[in-house]
């Protein structure tokens, strides 16, 4: 089959950078562009770009001259489909522009994750939400779907196993990586040997969209998930991995054993379809005492192309109707790029690139 042409605009950013390292060799994709700022412009990728997505920089793209991140640009590339890795602030203009002209737009930026008529979509969780936006696609060309929070993506995960239990509300404490604030991150004197209770932004949205990803669709709207989420942010001195310390409130008693076994047996529909950013376990249960671990976990999933793609659940302890664990997530992969794409990959494989 013949792969999609894609875009991927802020290419040297961290979460560009791992667009690019997992868009190599894809059996579904490739890069017709990698779009930059002015500074970047006209450079060859490879000499606009600091490599800090692990591995060796793909030969190809690093031979790639980077673009502007301009409509006309990423047209003229013959691009069907666009990973936006733009900031915030930038990328609302530029992918509506995009989405007017027909293309699919799978994006990581937090503002459209407010956008009614924009679906925040874990693939394992909600496809159908995706389907509904890309259907809908005909009154404005293409259409635009967004990833979660990177916190968000973990959390989720963790819950959607332990949904049929009767969830009655959710605590989530957060000690968040500092490649969670940009390829920069924090300054070294605010984060070396500290950690930092407070990241803008961040309680809020792990509060909110839980509600949209959990939500129903129905013929003449959408129902939000009811489920109150608390959320307290912290950022750690750890450079890749969001450590999640997560209790959750049940109707009745749920034993370990049932949590452990609801969790390590959950799987989606791109496990189904066996996409090929997918990881064969979505969720992956450690009995050691001292597990998850940034150090030991960030990188779980198989297959190789899906490194990064599980989330890592362990001391699981039951207080009869209350269940407290701890999960781990990649916040650049599962949390950002890997989660985009995996969704393009769903898109693709339903047919929703071609309608």
């Amino acid at each position: 089959m013949n792969k999609y042409p894609v875009a991927v605009l802020g290419a040297t950013g961290l979460v560009g950078q791992h667009f690019v390292r997992m868009l190599e060799g894809h059996p579904d994709f490739e890069i017709a562009l990698l779009a930059g700022s002015e500074r970047s412009t006209g450079r060859p990728y490879a000499a606009a770009v600091e490599w800090t997505a692990g591995g060796d920089l793909p030969s190809q793209a690093g031979k790639t001259t980077v673009q502007p991140a301009s409509v006309e640009a990423v047209i003229a590339s013959g691009a069907r489909v666009v990973f936006s890795a733009l900031p915030a602030s930038a990328a609302g203009a530029a992918e509506d522009a995009l989405q007017s002209r027909g293309l699919a737009v799978f994006t990581n930026a937090s503002a459209r994750r407010g956008d009614p008529d924009v679906p925040v979509v874990v693939p394992e969780i909600n496809p159908d939400h995706l389907v509904r936006a890309a259907r809908r696609k005909t009154n404005r060309g293409g259409f635009i779907a967004a990833d979660s929070n990177c916190s968000t993506a973990g959390l989720a995960l963790l819950l959607a196993p332990l949904r049929p239990f009767g969830i009655r509300s959710v605590a989530v404490t957060t000690f968040q990586a500092i490649s969670g604030a940009g390829r920069r991150g924090l300054a070294a004197m605010d984060i070396a040997g500290n950690c930092v209770p407070f990241i803008r932004g961040e309680e809020e949205k792990l509060a909110r969209e839980p509600g949209r990803i959990f939500g129903t669709l129905e013929a003449d709207g959408f129902i939000p998930w009811p489920v109150p989420v608390r959320a307290s942010c912290c950022r750690v001195p750890v450079r890749e991995g969001h450590l999640l310390s997560v209790s959750v409130e049940f109707e009745g008693a749920v034993g370990e054993d049932a949590a452990a076994e609801a969790l390590a047996s959950f799987r989606g529909l791109p496990q189904e379809m066996g996409l090929p950013s997918a990881p064969e376990r979505p969720v992956i249960v450690r009995t050691e005492d001292n597990r998850p671990q940034p150090a030991l976990d960030v990188w779980a999933g198989t297959p190789a192309r899906a490194r990064g793609m599980a989330v890592t659940a362990g001391r699981l302890r039951s207080r009869g109707r209350i269940l407290d664990l701890f999960g781990l997530v990649h916040n650049t992969v599962r949390g950002a790029a890997g989660a985009c794409l995996l969704t393009a990959e769903l898109a693709a494989r339903q047919g929703l690139l071609h309608e």
